[in-house]
């Protein structure tokens, strides 16, 4: 492929949440998962407040305030809403071009629109916005700078994402939007001792009501990361609860349907994944996570006919080669080929918005092209941003190459929770095990593929099967003490 990039109040318990209040968030997840949302869930439309609030500010205020918070980064906004507000803020920049925050919250809208709709030609649209503001006010304005971190992270360049997010937090340390884009750039570098310190800091702030449900879905992700998994679904149900939309709603939910895909547990995993499309239609993470769930339930033609769905228009690259193995595992190659061929096209499109897809690049090649490519591509963008997912897949691509020994290296960075932030992934389990029975570390091998099987019998239609086929060749564990760490 020819797509190189080159440039691409605190929360309730600042510690995780005790586990005497989790069976109270498990029958909250039920609830919402299954549409009884009326009693537990505060959902306002734009513009409205809770009754016997405080008085509302007078009408411009309001406005400017709402346009802000709409397209603050991690409180997901309605497409429809989204269009509506870049429309009146390009009308608005028109006749004032001076005014630099409706620059930053038009740059932020164009952001946002382009990671919902899967369109990165909002990409360019935002960088010359949100550029704009910066050069009307100077580099002191934080609304122009947290957009471009936003914007670097809507490309997967952390690097940028880190600097733009450490000027913005500099700029404005009390406010709390300022410490989400950090987290995730820090999270992308793999530097996860200054993600977690950044959380910390997030929590200890004095967050109002309405930001709340964002920094816990930020608290999730990290806990996530960690391996913590009942603490992340216990943060981001709390802030599906308390969401002001249903668009925001409806991202926490499928939120929690991915941690349950991630744990092997299917009827939970569907069950959010559909409660999220009953509340946002344009949810397009939601699509796919039911599809694949659908397949793993053995429901195939349901399966297929959802992903044809989700891929029909503006495909995200991800869900194109999820359903590209999908018809391969059932042998359908000339339309998983047919697959193959439109995610190459997206990536194309993707990259010509300024997103690094040198990741995806990287897995496709590796599994389905060309490993040695691959492997070139990842090394570089191991150099560029060491985040666990490139340990991950340029461990599996030197694998693919003929380099297990290199791999190894890879690959225990990958499930190191030292170095990794012990993220309980079945696929990193599934590749060290496979690199490890090449190097003849039969026992290693075993535990690591049994692991991946435990983490989620699911993972993947293609590797499943040869996870279970190797584990029969390598027989029984014998009766021997695991390694020391």
């Amino acid at each position: 492929m020819d797509n190189r990039l080159s440039v691409p109040g605190a929360s309730p318990v600042p510690e995780p949440p005790r586990r005497s209040r989790r069976v109270l968030r498990r029958v909250l997840v039920a609830a919402l998962a299954g549409g009884v949302v009326a009693g537990a869930v505060l959902a306002l439309l734009p513009g409205e407040h809770p009754v016997g609030g405080p008085p509302a500010p007078g009408p411009r205020a309001q406005a400017r305030t709402q346009a802000l918070t709409t397209v603050t980064y991690g409180v997901p906004a309605a497409l429809p809403g989204l269009t509506g507000l870049i429309g009146r803020q390009e009308a608005r920049v028109r006749a004032q071009p001076r005014d630099a925050r409706a620059w930053a919250v038009l740059g932020s809208a164009y952001v946002e629109r382009g990671r919902r709709a899967g369109d990165a030609a909002d990409y360019p649209r935002a960088e010359r916005a949100l550029r704009t503001s910066l050069e009307v006010r100077g580099t002191r304005n934080s609304e122009a700078l947290g957009g471009l971190a936003a914007l670097a992270l809507a490309r997967r360049d952390f690097p940028a994402a880190k600097r733009y997010g450490e000027q913005a937090l500099k700029a404005a340390p009390k406010q709390w939007s300022a410490y989400p884009p950090l987290i995730d750039a820090y999270t992308g570098l793999g530097d996860y001792k200054n993600a977690r310190s950044t959380l910390d800091k997030l929590l200890g702030l004095r967050t109002d009501a309405a930001a709340r449900p964002a920094v816990m879905a930020r608290a999730a992700a990290v806990y996530r990361d960690r391996g913590w998994r009942e603490d992340a679904v216990a943060q981001l149900t709390d802030a599906a609860a308390a969401a002001r939309t249903p668009a925001a709603q409806a991202a926490w939910l499928a939120g929690v349907g991915q941690l349950a895909w991630e744990r092997g547990d299917l009827p939970d995993a569907l069950r959010h994944f559909e409660a999220a499309l009953r509340l946002d239609p344009d949810q397009r993470v939601a699509p796919a996570g039911r599809a694949r769930t659908l397949a793993a339930m053995g429901r195939t033609s349901e399966a297929l006919a959802v992903y044809r769905a989700a891929v029909k228009e503006r495909p995200r690259p991800e869900d194109l080669l999820e359903l590209g193995e999908l018809y391969e595992s059932l042998g359908r190659t000339e339309l998983a080929e047919e697959q193959y061929a439109r995610l190459r096209t997206a990536v194309r499109g993707s990259v010509a918005g300024g997103v690094d897809e040198e990741l995806l690049i990287g897995r496709f090649e590796a599994d389905h092209g060309d490993a040695w490519e691959a492997v070139d591509r990842l090394r570089e963008e191991w150099r560029r941003q060491p985040g666990i997912e490139v340990a991950d897949a340029l461990g599996w691509a030197l694998h693919r190459s003929g380099e297990d020994q290199e791999a190894l290296t890879y690959a225990t960075v990958a499930t190191d929770k030292a170095k990794g932030g012990g993220v309980r992934s079945a696929l990193y389990a599934f590749h060290l095990g496979v690199i490890e029975g090449e190097l003849e570390r039969y026992g290693p091998a075993r535990r690591h593929l049994q692991e991946a099987l435990r983490i989620n019998p699911y993972f993947s239609p293609l590797r499943v099967p040869v996870a279970r086929e190797a584990l029969q060749e390598l027989g029984d564990v014998p009766n021997e003490p695991p390694p020391s760490e």
